[in-house]
């Protein structure tokens, strides 16, 4: 089984499907491709139709998308309860997965995922606000309901832990901090090792984006 991914400093989407497989412990090689350079976009065209990242590889046949990649790995891994067991539980989960990969449009737009920036500042318009101020009361809820099952979103990790990685990321780098209420999940995600594998990989990358390196 391969993994392929992009820029580990930017790519948000291969970040959470990396940190599935490696938090859950799942035995997997990986092939990095650096986006945006000449030849990126024919040599992903090998791997997927969608010519993007991530890309897992699987007995002869590619699944693509980050979601795609996650229920396929829940799936075939179901010993690693990557979903609740809970079945109200596991509806929440699927349900803010899915909020993530489909909305918060305005937030990435304006704070691009970028692992090596720290102390950076953009205009908070009033939809990224708004983005900010739903993650962070979709933190809180996740935090009072299950807290007292540990430290992920829903107690032990989970596909939604992996789905909101990347705007962990996001505001450690634009300074945005999470209210008490809503800073467990945070926290639990950077002291993960499988996380801090990912951190030391990006800041190793001489590759810049130029669009994906704004604010001050």
């Amino acid at each position: 089984m391969k993994l392929v991914i992009g820029n580990r400093n930017y790519s948000s989407w291969s970040l959470r499907a990396w940190l599935l497989l490696a938090e859950a412990g799942i035995e997997f090689d990986e092939q990095r491709i650096a986006l945006d350079l000449p030849g990126t976009a024919a040599e992903l065209k090998k791997y997927t139709p969608a010519g993007r990242v991530p890309v897992l590889l699987l007995e002869g046949y590619s699944v693509w998308d980050s979601l795609a990649i996650t229920e396929t790995v829940a799936e075939r891994w179901p010993d690693r309860k990557l979903w609740p067991d809970d079945p109200r539980a596991r509806a929440h989960a699927r349900s803010i997965s899915a909020e993530m990969h489909a909305g918060f449009a305005a937030l990435r737009a304006a704070m691009p995922m970028n692992c090596r920036a720290t102390g950076r500042k953009v205009p908070l318009s009033d939809a990224v606000t708004a983005d900010i101020d739903r993650i962070f009361a979709i933190w809180s809820d996740c935090q009072q309901r299950y807290g007292k099952q540990g430290d992920w979103l829903f107690g032990r990790f989970s596909v939604a832990d992996a789905m909101y990685a990347p705007v962990v990321l996001r505001f450690r780098s634009y300074g945005i901090r999470p209210p008490q209420a809503a800073s467990v999940y945070p926290a639990r995600l950077l002291e993960s090792k499988a996380m801090k594998r990912w951190l030391a990989a990006a800041e190793a990358e001489t590759e810049i984006i130029e669009q994906d390196e704004v604010g001050k």
